[in-house]
């Protein structure tokens, strides 16, 4: 029973902590795209988001690993390949391909290297598959809400700013919420494996 208890509370923490986070990154997005046009474009963007996700995990998502060194010591160099892994596949496949290619590889070396880091692999698989379902359903409903709910009935006509930005933040909420569940499941995992 304990053990469940605690599954639920590192998942649910996860989700609701990444979520934070990631609007905080989406913010970068949404409110500084035209700022990173002039100065190395979506590339330098995408690398100021995720020094946003490097900077403030820890601060929310640190008792996952019990403790923000310990935290860090396998969130920063998952969460950077990740991130590097994830863009190579975009900027290299586009579209729909490069988003599921780079959700895949990403979330496999983000599981290996965490729990790695955190001194245990056993059950990694599981925990990897489940990041990657977790990550993806987050990340497609965050695609759905800004394009299908946002901006769907705005095609004719330009969108006003609010609504652009709600739309962009809505994609940071979905994307954090299913990331970050897929975080917790994985620090759970490596720690009980433990």
């Amino acid at each position: 029973m304990m053990r469940a208890l605690s599954f639920v509370r590192d998942v649910t923490h996860g989700a609701l902590s990444f979520a934070l986070v990631s609007i905080a990154a989406f913010s970068v997005w949404a409110f500084g795209a035209g700022f990173f046009r002039n100065i190395g474009g979506e590339l330098s963007m995408y690398a100021a988001i995720a020094a946003v996700f490097l900077g403030l995990s820890g601060l929310l998502l640190w008792p996952l690993a019990d403790g923000v060194k310990r935290f860090y010591k396998a969130f920063l160099p998952a969460f950077f390949i990740y991130a590097v892994l994830w863009c190579v596949a975009w900027f290299g496949l586009k579209g729909r391909a490069g988003e599921w290619s780079g959700a895949l590889m990403g979330c496999i070396a983000f599981t290996w290297i965490s729990m790695k880091m955190l001194g245990n692999t056993r059950g990694w698989l599981v925990a990897a598959l489940a990041l990657f379902v977790l990550h993806t359903a987050g990340y497609f409903a965050g695609d759905w809400a800004m394009y299908d709910f946002w901006l769907a009935d705005r095609i004719d006509k330009k969108p006003s700013r609010e609504a652009v930005l709600a739309a962009k933040l809505s994609w940071g909420l979905c994307y954090g919420l299913g990331f970050g569940a897929g975080i917790g499941w994985v620090f759970h995992r490596a720690r009980i494996a433990a």
